[in-house]
């Protein structure tokens, strides 16, 4: 049996407990939260056990999942490699590059497997898609598009760092999975809300790829898509020869969700296909992860330049 803990009981455990439960031979030991009563009743949800401190759940588990705000990534996950643990931590993978590396090379030296929960890429639609565009069917790449435009009310909106790093790092690693990497990155953001949250709820950026093929990435908190054909989260890529699209709106439940307007039932489900391949193939058969710490390196390079274009107001190159 390979058990699991969380770091970290936040709405995001809820899902990441259902890929504990359906990846075989894994159970969910135990959780620690920095708020006791947050623990408290996830722990009684889900019938595992609350552990006093970080370091005791470390202790008692096979996995440990980073479930925790960005700022606290490095130091928790630095944690469970030093104790000889596997981890999946969530995105953003840590703060800067320096952090990620250092992450890649203490699991190197202590033969662990980390991988950041790079979720979209672990759906079959996101991965035909690339199976089309490696086989040639597509013919030459010309563009992609990778559009996200879901409303957050402002106090949920500013528990996150701004959607440059929340929400284009998904764009980011969507991209680089699918396409390969980037030559030079212009972006923009913008923030149209209330006035009490100063960070950017609206960000979009153009790529040039290695390629030849332009990327287009839209991240955006202030406002639904509710014309025909929605964007609301939406990846199509565009080939000489053909197309290939994938989209949120293709499974919608009409129940209003905490944050959504709608629920998006793709959502949950990468969650748990993300943490289910992680236990069953990387832990449970050696394979890669689709998205290593080498990707999150890359992807924060992507960021990095977009906010750097943004501050300097020019396309940035990407070393």
């Amino acid at each position: 049996m390979t058990k699991v803990g969380f770091i970290g009981a936040g709405d995001i455990s809820l899902l990441h407990a259902e890929g504990v439960a359906e990846a075989q031979g894994a159970e969910l030991t135990g959780l620690w939260n920095r708020t006791r009563s947050r623990a408290d009743e996830k722990a009684a949800f889900f019938g595992c056990k609350v552990f006093d401190s970080p370091e005791e759940l470390v202790d008692a588990v096979d996995v440990v999942y980073v479930l925790t705000n960005m700022e606290t990534h490095h130091e928790y996950t630095m944690m469970a490699i030093e104790k000889g643990k596997h981890v999946l931590v969530e995105k953003p993978t840590a703060v800067t590059i320096e952090e990620i590396i250092e992450m890649k090379e203490a699991a190197a030296a202590k033969g662990v497997q980390v991988a950041p929960v790079h979720n979209y890429i672990y759906e079959p639609g996101v991965m035909r898609a690339k199976d089309l565009i490696e086989s040639g069917k597509l013919g030459d790449l010309v563009s992609v598009y990778v559009l996200y435009n879901i409303h957050h009310p402002e106090e949920v909106a500013g528990r996150y760092p701004g959607v440059v790093r929340q929400i284009l790092t998904h764009h980011a690693y969507c991209t680089l999975y699918a396409i390969g990497e980037p030559e030079k990155v212009s972006c923009m953001k913008a923030t149209i809300n209330d006035g009490t949250v100063p960070q950017e709820n609206i960000a979009m950026a153009t790529l040039q790829m290695k390629n030849g093929a332009l990327a287009h990435l839209c991240a955006s908190f202030a406002a639904d898509d509710h014309a025909g054909d929605p964007w609301t989260f939406m990846i199509k890529v565009i080939g000489s020869k053909g197309a290939s699209r994938y989209s949120y709106r293709d499974w919608v439940e009409n129940t209003p969700a905490v944050v959504h307007s709608q629920t998006y039932s793709a959502y949950p489900y990468t969650i748990r296909a993300t943490g289910k391949y992680f236990i069953d193939e990387v832990i449970g058969k050696g394979k890669e992860p689709l998205s290593s710490l080498d990707d999150a390196v890359t992807c924060m390079k992507i960021i990095e330049a977009c906010e750097k274009s943004v501050e300097e107001e020019r396309h940035v190159t990407i070393e």
